[in-house]
């Protein structure tokens, strides 16, 4: 029986990041990035539900997610599947469509977390392959990079007017800035909806309807991203969990494995030259 495993990648000095995993019973619990994830599937099918609708990623499909977008993710049956990941920070997005153009360059959206495209599907293989090889130089891994963003954009984007949904709730987002304001607290829904001035169902409700998921859920997300950012700048794991909000390692090891397919041990070590 093969065994679940993964592998993972930080660019040192930017926002850069790539997975190669085979997951049989590994299960994504709902969570979003703050980057643009791109990824390819190579063996099996993930399953994967993402903007209210359930998809399916085939072998040799790509696919691609906007910024925060809440998505979860599983095998689509008992031969699981083995993918490729690239997380790519806006900024590098639009400093690399604003050398391919020689203009200035907005943020992309991507109507479909899923396409069918060989061609991309090739670059996004190839992007990868150079950010997980110790000997491709820095000038190749660069020219990859630009050139599959633009790839990507010009094959898979649509019209930001066609795809931009961006809710300006009120209520949802000051219960988000409490949520990103006082991270660590042991907040309550009673103090969501004392700082929204809402009921208690009116803020669970546009929360989810505005971010896609629950406010526990987007809290522990924060949190999760703490922890990640202060392992990466050299924070004892351990450090890392009390200061992100959490009961201790085992629980910030058990939910970061959840969302991010693998350990914080595994993650600190991927960020070793």
């Amino acid at each position: 029986m093969t065994q679940d495993w993964s592998r993972y990648w930080r660019s040192p000095d930017r926002p850069l990041e790539a997975m190669h995993a085979h997951f049989e019973r590994h299960v994504y619990h709902r969570h979003s990035h703050e980057t643009y994830s791109f990824g390819v599937t190579e063996h099996g099918a993930q399953a994967f539900t993402c903007r209210g609708a359930a998809h399916t990623s085939a072998a040799g499909m790509v696919m691609a997610f906007n910024p925060e977008d809440p998505h979860d993710g599983h095998a689509a049956n008992a031969l699981g599947f083995t993918y490729r990941m690239v997380h790519i920070g806006p900024a590098l997005v639009t400093d690399a469509l604003e050398d391919a153009t020689g203009r200035r360059a907005s943020l992309p959206l991507f109507a479909s977390p899923v396409v069918d495209d060989p061609a991309l599907a090739g670059a996004l293989r190839a992007l990868h392959a150079a950010l997980l090889d110790d000997r491709a130089t820095a000038l190749r891994r660069d020219e990859l990079l630009t050139a599959t963003i633009a790839a990507i954009v010009r094959r898979a984007a649509a019209s930001p007017v066609a795809t931009a949904r961006v809710r300006h709730d009120a209520t949802a987002a000051r219960a988000r800035s409490v949520l990103h304001d006082r991270l660590t607290d042991d907040l309550t829904i009673d103090d969501l909806a004392t700082a929204a001035g809402a009921s208690r169902y009116t803020v669970y409700r546009a929360f989810h309807a505005a971010y896609g998921m629950a406010p526990s859920d987007y809290q522990r997300q924060l949190r999760l991203r703490r922890a990640r950012d202060l392992i990466a700048t050299g924070t004892p794991i351990a450090g890392a969990a009390a200061a992100s909000g959490f009961a201790d390692q085992s629980h910030l090891t058990r939910w970061f494995t959840r969302c991010f397919g693998l350990t914080p041990g595994a993650y600190r070590a991927a960020l070793t030259p």
